[in-house]
């Protein structure tokens, strides 16, 4: 008993010393990868080092090319639906944030729907979803979508069976539907352990800056884990048409699981690099009767660092 504490106790540590990598990723670059100071790897094995830098340079490399996909995209008016699902604290928040997070929100952006409202439940099921699909030369990132009635809805009884039917008669001709229309739908659901997601939320337990991640209907996840497990079985079996296939993504290693994603993204649009105009900043102008006014110093913002 003491072991498996010591290794939970180990895994949840590293989860904690991983999501501190994750927020020092957004103040890199590739230029830094080798800096001591920007990249500090005290404390850590050489092969852990080595996978660290292989991380940071395949990533940054591949949302370089996102920057190509998204030029594509605007240039030849693509139109792409991708869909993250999967287990709570599997990875999909931050896989979502790394796509993104170098690309124009006003092209690539993310829909992450809360629980519908008393009006929107008595609407078509797919009717709240349809406002945020794409049109031409945009990518949507729905963090949980449609697919919500397969699951946490039909776990934790939000949905008759009816419902639920009706939804699986539905969702395959709703997705072909969509691609008829010129709309590209992409589905990936994110998998990890029992001992993955429970060591990833103890981590959250005990670090003040998550624990906002974890709502009650996440630890209620926890108790029904089997249940969810069947009704994931039904829905990719259910819903997995050509058109619009599922694709499983391991996620009990983070880094991994983000790198693995963004590669097989970056494998489904035939996109090629779109030749940008030469940008040439032009000359300001200056005009001799023009007078900058001084900020009124009561509503300047105090300088405390």
């Amino acid at each position: 008993m003491d072991i498996q504490l010591r290794e939970l106790t180990a895994r949840v540590h590293k989860d904690i010393v991983d999501s501190y990598d994750e927020e020092l990723e957004l103040e890199l670059d590739d230029r830094d990868l080798d800096s001591g100071t920007l990249l500090p790897q005290q404390g850590r094995s050489e092969q852990e080092k080595e996978a660290r830098r292989v991380y940071f340079r395949e990533l940054f490399r591949m949302q370089a090319e996102l920057v190509k996909l998204q030029d594509w995209v605007v240039h030849t008016g693509h139109k792409v639906v991708i869909l993250f699902e999967g287990r709570d604290a599997a990875g999909k928040g931050g896989v979502i944030k790394r796509i993104v997070q170098r690309l124009n929100p006003r092209v690539c952006r993310v829909a992450a729907l809360p629980a519908p409202n008393d009006r929107e439940r008595t609407q078509w099921y797919f009717q709240r979803y349809v406002a945020h699909l794409p049109a031409a030369g945009e990518i949507v990132l729905f963090d949980r979508s449609w697919y919500n009635r397969a699951g946490i809805e039909r776990v934790m009884g939000f949905c008759s069976n009816e419902q639920y039917e009706e939804f699986f008669q539905s969702v395959p001709e709703f997705e072909r539907m969509l691609v008829r229309s010129g709309i590209q739908v992409i589905k990936y659901w994110f998998s990890i352990s029992d001992e993955e997601q429970n060591a990833r939320f103890l981590s959250r337990i005990h670090d003040p800056l998550k624990q906002w991640k974890l709502s009650p209907m996440d630890l209620e996840s926890r108790r029904r884990w089997e249940e969810y497990t069947k009704a994931k079985e039904i829905m990719l079996e259910r819903t997995h048409i050509e058109e619009a296939k599922w694709w499983v993504v391991q996620g009990v290693d983070k880094k991994k699981a983000r790198l693995n994603c963004i590669h097989h993204l970056l494998q489904q649009m035939p996109y090629v690099e779109v030749e940008r105009p030469l940008i040439q900043l032009p000359e300001r102008e200056y005009n001799d009767d023009y007078v900058r006014r001084p900020v009124p110093q009561e509503i300047v913002v105090p300088e405390f660092y």
